[in-house]
């Protein structure tokens, strides 16, 4: 269970911390980061973590996503981990930004030769936070979850299917149909083979569809956001939450696309929303 240090600097009276280790799901080093707020001298503290998206790593929440000032007013640890296995022993398509690096879609791959690597959902689901609980003072009965595009999908499909270990979930313009969705079906039959039956476990709205449930969603969605028609869809996600009775606060936001200037502009009520649902002050999303 032993990590390394990347980097670590002060940050609103917290740290902010970059970290790699040996990944036994992955086969590989991975990198993710974590912030660690003030008030961990005191004692452990909730934990959200934060799934990026499609060609992103650890590194673009952490310095376009402007988490750590509300993060360490409410005391919150932010782990954000790696979208993918990397190296250059792990399968790749570079001719395709879709798929391979950087596009791990947070499944746990059957096709050789990517079910070697690309385990992403055991590592987010086990592997990560096992090490977490173990190098930091983190409250694991405390935790949520959140992410953006392909990380909106994987926070809504992980919460899903594990309805008790997350106390919230929420996300910046998903993917929430990525069988249906052009940018996602082709990883999909390459990571999971051409059943289609075999991608409903990351799939929200068939997972929804197939019984599963969690309490709440709340999801912000760009409406210039260019992937919105073709690759996004969230009324899909809105029709299947209504039929299944599940509580979705969905906000379209006039303006916005699909860039960090999107995520930034609501990180604050995302973190306070997940902030209220984890047992510390502050009010509700307004």
């Amino acid at each position: 269970m032993s990590i390394k240090t990347v980097s670590t600097a002060k940050s609103q009276g917290g740290v902010q911390g970059v970290y790699s280790h040996a990944s036994e799901a992955c086969g590989c080093d991975m990198t993710f980061a974590v912030f660690v707020p003030p008030q961990a001298v005191k004692g452990p503290c909730p934990v959200l973590w934060y799934l990026s998206g499609l060609t992103c790593t650890h590194a673009n929440v952490m310095d376009k996503g402007e988490y750590r000032r509300i993060a360490a007013e409410l005391g919150l640890i932010v782990v954000c981990p790696d979208t993918s296995p990397r190296g250059e022993t792990v399968p790749d398509d570079k001719g395709d930004w879709q798929f391979g690096s950087g596009a791990g879609f947070y499944l746990d791959a059957t096709e050789a030769p990517y079910d070697a690597n690309y385990r992403m959902y055991s590592y987010i689901i086990d592997e990560l936070p096992r090490l977490v609980a173990a190098n930091f003072p983190a409250d694991m009965n405390r935790q949520s979850i959140f992410g953006h595009s392909m990380g909106g999908h994987g926070a809504l499909t992980i919460a899903l299917r594990n309805p008790k270990r997350f106390r919230s979930c929420s996300a910046f313009a998903p993917i929430v149909h990525p069988s249906q969705a052009d940018w996602s079906a082709k990883a999909f039959e390459r990571y999971l083979g051409p059943n289609q039956a075999d991608w409903r476990l990351h799939d929200a709205c068939s997972l929804i569809e197939d019984g599963y449930r969690f309490s709440e969603f709340l999801v912000d969605q760009g409406k210039a956001d260019g992937f919105l028609e073709d690759g996004l869809k969230p009324w899909l996600l809105e029709e299947a939450c209504r039929k299944a009775g599940i509580p979705l606060r969905l906000r379209m936001q006039a303006g916005y696309d699909h860039s960090y200037f999107f995520i930034s502009t609501f990180m604050d009520d995302h973190l306070r929303w997940h902030g209220e649902r984890l047992g510390v002050p502050e009010g509700d999303v307004t």
